[in-house]
């Protein structure tokens, strides 16, 4: 089984959807944040790690919900593949999804590297810097190089192996499940199709209608957390008890 989460199942976490109403992408335009201009314009770099600083404690303190349960509980029963997530929010690992079989395909808010020589930063480190007003623009202490936290910008290439290795699963998987995502992001959107065609079942959990419904077996509207854990009961995998937070 193949499971691809998008931004729906992290919103029952307290984590607002960017492109929302309201949301970030209404206060700070996309356009002026491209990884070209990050690369070329202090001044971008400036405001980038503005939105950063005001974004990653919302990230960093969130806590998983029952539908991130409910795909760590998958993989202990021994039915995941992979987990594909276009998150950044690093809830599936916090809820006990392995490393190993989470592909985090537009990283992760909760590391930084610098773009230059590769080299991991202390995200949180970072951010206490630049909350005390020690650093705007944070550089790397190997290199001298541009530090960025660790996602995929707008105009930054998707990560080679990462994205290979989505794509990969979603030819070979039986059953692909895809959790709170619009599809319209590409190309995670694409995920179905390779699925589909490669023979694989298809079921969408999601609150609104998405451009690959038509290709799925089944459609599951409502909320994550509670659309997960009727599937899982009704497979037999988990009960109230396994899905309920952890002390």
């Amino acid at each position: 089984m193949l499971v691809l989460t998008g931004a729906g199942i992290s919103t029952e976490s307290g984590i607002p959807d960017f492109r929302s109403p309201g949301g970030l992408w209404t206060r700070y335009d996309p356009r002026k944040l491209t990884f070209d201009l990050f690369c070329s314009r202090l001044e971008t770099r400036r405001d980038y790690w503005r939105l950063a600083t005001e974004t990653y404690p919302i990230l960093r303190d969130a806590e998983p919900n029952a539908a991130h349960r409910a795909v760590a509980e998958i993989e202990r029963a021994g039915k995941l593949l992979c987990l594909v997530t276009q998150n950044v929010d690093g809830l599936h690992l916090k809820a006990g999804s392995s490393r190993e079989r989470t592909v985090e395909i537009h990283g992760s808010s909760l590391r930084a590297t610098c773009i230059d020589c590769g080299a991991e930063h202390d995200r949180e480190q970072l951010h206490r810097l630049l909350l005390a007003g020690k650093v705007e623009v944070p550089s790397c202490e190997l290199c001298g190089g541009r530090v960025k936290p660790a996602t995929i910008s707008f105009g930054q290439s998707m990560p080679e192996k990462e994205t290979a290795r989505a794509f990969a699963a979603a030819g070979d998987c039986d059953l692909l499940i895809v959790i709170g995502s619009s599809l319209v992001v590409y190309p995670a959107a694409s995920l179905p199709d390779v699925a589909v065609k490669a023979g694989a079942s298809l079921v969408i959990v999601n609150n609104e209608a998405t451009p690959k419904d038509d290709l799925a077996a089944a459609l599951v509207r409502g909320a994550a957390g509670e659309s997960m854990t009727m599937l899982l009961r009704g497979a037999g995998l988990a009960d109230g008890a396994q899905l309920s937070p952890r002390s």
